[in-house]
């Protein structure tokens, strides 16, 4: 959450001239805002949608770059999906990071709820991190720029011979 996926993953894709899909701005799209989603159905029902906008994205026929939620990879399904169909990428930062990025931003965390705290992030972070750390790649993105980290993730790819036909 509020690691810069969105941002790297349109940067990369630009770079690596291919595709982008963001599966929360799927979600929107189709189903309307995520906190409105949220109040009125509850996490199981933005969980299911989240999991169709997956498997949309990853059956793409062209490579591309997708942007997870922050919450995708807690379901079993969805982490069966990335590692049949992907490469995947944790940005790594640290709890404190991503307060302070999520209190200078203007976009609501249902998860977080109404006032997010540090503790609260922390307790997430937490939960969530096992998962996160099963990434093919990890970047400690806490003190790099969007551009030394689309750099960190392309001389990776590059590494293993993983391409993107242009």
């Amino acid at each position: 959450m509020a690691a810069g996926k969105t941002t790297i993953g349109r940067q990369l894709a630009r770079r690596l001239g291919c595709g982008f899909y963001d599966t929360d701005a799927i979600v929107v799209r189709e189903h309307g805002p995520i906190a409105s989603i949220f109040s009125a159905h509850g996490e199981s029902a933005f969980r299911t949608f989240e999991s169709a906008a997956i498997e949309r994205a990853l059956s793409e026929e062209l490579p591309s770059i997708v942007a997870l939620g922050g919450g995708a990879l807690t379901s079993a399904e969805n982490r069966a999906r990335v590692d049949a169909r992907a490469h995947s990428v944790f940005l790594k930062m640290s709890p404190e990071r991503i307060f302070a990025r999520v209190q200078s931003g203007d976009r609501r965390r249902p998860m977080l709820g109404p006032e997010p705290t540090l503790e609260s992030i922390a307790s997430l972070y937490e939960a969530r991190l096992e998962h996160y750390e099963c990434a093919d790649h990890i970047v400690d993105a806490e003190r790099l720029g969007d551009r030394a980290i689309v750099e960190n993730i392309v001389a990776w790819l590059n590494e293993r011979n993983i391409t993107f036909p242009q």
